[in-house]
């Protein structure tokens, strides 16, 4: 499995390409949707999925655009919806003007286990504290998670948001540490790290 990612939008929210062969999922859509589209095109790739880490919309914005032109679910928990529900006003907010932004049509729920889509095996480890419906993927075959904004090269999610809970992104950091030592993470924001470099380089300070 091939992995490329992209840096999109004014938050630089990291988008990720998955691809085995010509399928490809999409690790946050992020918001750029026309310059996936034409990554999709010019790659000759077939989309088979989006998968959010959490609904922030600097994550998902682009996801409702691309599904004008392709049939293709956004996979998201449950604990999210609600910030789906809200992604024009808090684009607004934090970007300073209100943006075009279709939403998306298709959306698929999250069960926490083991996840199969075609020859793309991974398991879906909930994570809440920085949004009540965070995830990671973890693809165990190949050592690699994606974070979102639960955990970056140099700190965590922040959890001043109305709905953040500190003590849950503490026991959802637990749980990743646990994960092997060599595994790379990439987050949802910022460059690739790997677990055991994380464990004594992350910041109690949370951010993003």
């Amino acid at each position: 499995m091939q992995v490329i990612r992209y840096s999109l939008g004014e938050l630089q929210a990291n988008c990720y390409f998955l691809i085995d062969a010509d399928k490809c999922i999409i690790v946050d859509p992020a918001d750029d949707a026309s310059f996936i589209l034409e990554e999709i095109q010019r790659r000759n790739l077939k989309l088979i999925a989006m998968l959010a880490t959490h609904g922030h919309f600097d994550h998902v914005m682009a996801a409702g655009e691309i599904q004008l032109s392709l049939k293709v679910p956004l996979y998201i928990d449950k604990n999210d919806l609600f910030l789906i529900k809200r992604l024009r006003e808090t684009a607004k907010y934090f970007l300073g003007y209100e943006p075009e932004i279709v939403a998306p049509r298709e959306i698929k729920y999250f069960k926490k286990g083991n996840f199969k889509i075609e020859n793309f095996k991974l398991q879906i480890i909930s994570v809440p504290g920085h949004t009540p419906g965070s995830f990671c993927f973890y693809f165990p075959k190949e050592k690699i998670i994606f974070t979102g904004d639960t955990l970056f090269k140099d700190g965590v999610g922040r959890t001043d948001f109305s709905y953040g809970n500190k003590d849950d992104l503490r026991g959802s950091l637990d749980e990743l540490f646990k994960l092997p030592e060599t595994t790379t993470i990439y987050p949802g924001h910022g460059d690739a790290t790997e677990v055991f470099r994380a464990r004594f380089l992350v910041s109690p300070s949370p951010r993003r």
